[in-house]
């Protein structure tokens, strides 16, 4: 199971524990809020790309949409999302479960400027009914990312 790879992986750090399970499926952004009774824009919700043979992860802010031309000036092409087979394939998740941590080698893991004005956020923990809180620097620290982004837009 996907939640087994992600506690494993957050076992190295000693917080494997604090990984929350519900009884309700929190595979959106909306669900999971509802799980949590929190805002959505609160969770962190997990974006596969892929460009050519390189496979992206953007974690952004729950209330975030892609930007296509900030996407296409900071990464140099169009923002495809990768299938939800892809995305099982590429990354190591399913979708509704899709997280940093415990992936497959290669993934290219960003973090979007969405999440900043959190102190803390909720990604997903592997599957579609889990959730961990972790503040920004733990998600920098613990989601191996290779740099901060700014590809969302945002409500006003």
């Amino acid at each position: 199971m996907s939640i087994e790879r992600a506690r494993a992986y957050l076992k190295k750090f000693g917080i494997e524990e604090r990984i929350l399970e519900f009884d309700v499926s929190s595979a959106t952004v909306d669900l999971a809020a509802q799980a949590l009774a929190c805002e959505p824009a609160r969770i962190a919700k997990s974006l596969s790309f892929k460009i050519e043979n390189r496979t992206l992860l953007v974690l952004a802010a729950g209330d975030g949409k892609i930007d296509n031309k900030k996407y296409k000036a900071a990464f140099g092409a169009k923002a495809k999302m990768l299938s939800p087979d892809e995305v099982v394939e590429r990354i190591g998740h399913a979708v509704g479960g899709v997280c940093p941590f415990g992936i497959n080698d290669g993934v290219e893991v960003y973090l979007d400027e969405s999440m900043k004005r959190f102190d803390y956020l909720y990604p997903a923990a592997g599957s579609a009914n889990s959730a961990i809180k972790l503040t920004i620097s733990e998600l920098e620290q613990y989601s191996g990312y290779k740099a901060w982004v700014d590809v969302c837009k945002i409500p006003e």
